[in-house]
């Protein structure tokens, strides 16, 4: 017998393998070092298990206890409260509003032209110039301090660290100008945790890259 969703003690993630929204919650939770059941489906295919506690079926589901959270931005926020050490979002209220005006620019211009990148067709090509174009424009950002805005890693790294990740994958070149993306994502990379958050479909987006230091 399958057990009821809401039963479970342990903190439960419905995650799919290789979706980008996933694996930003994915690797909160290894930042963080927490322990979870991860229970991966189809994001199409939402088993009445998820429909149980989501009526909306989307992935990421987090259920923690007797409580459901979805929607990512919600997710991690959440983990970032519950699992407080290490903190990932700054003290000071401007820090914390100018990431959070980052993560809006990412969610409204970055990761629209990847979902057209990922659907193919003819208006690929032009996502790829524009998502391109999106990252270039961002480069200083990412070379003003050693992680995205902020001298320590944050919940934004753990936004952008997977878009980065599929760069080659979706087929976007950055070009010489790109090096500041391209050198914080080998540092991202590195951190501890990030392995961890991947899955083998994701490892195989980059399998010849080494996880090990230098």
């Amino acid at each position: 017998m399958v057990q009821n969703a809401r039963s479970r003690t342990a903190l439960t993630l419905y995650t799919s393998a290789d979706d980008i929204h996933c694996h930003r919650t994915r690797l909160v939770l290894a930042a963080k070092g927490v322990a979870y059941d991860r229970i991966i489906l189809k994001p199409d295919e939402p088993t009445p298990d998820l429909l149980e506690l989501n009526p909306y079926g989307t992935l990421p589901t987090l259920v923690d206890r007797d409580l459901t959270v979805y929607d990512t931005l919600i997710v991690v926020e959440y983990l970032d409260e519950r699992y407080p050490h290490p903190p990932l979002m700054p003290i000071d209220p401007l820090s914390r509003a100018r990431l959070r005006l980052a993560t809006w620019r990412i969610e409204n211009d970055w990761l629209p032209e990847i979902e057209t990148i990922q659907a193919g067709g003819r208006d690929a090509p032009a996502a790829r110039k524009r998502l391109r174009e999106h990252l270039l424009l961002a480069s200083e950002l990412f070379k003003a301090s050693k992680f995205f805005l902020n001298p320590e890693m944050s919940l934004i790294d753990c936004l952008v660290a997977p878009v980065v990740w599929r760069l080659p994958w979706l087929g976007v070149d950055l070009g010489p100008s790109g090096k500041p993306i391209v050198d914080y994502g080998e540092r991202l990379f590195h951190s501890q945790g990030f392995a961890r958050s991947l899955t083998p479909e994701e490892r195989d987006m980059r399998p010849d890259f080494n996880f090990s230091p230098g």
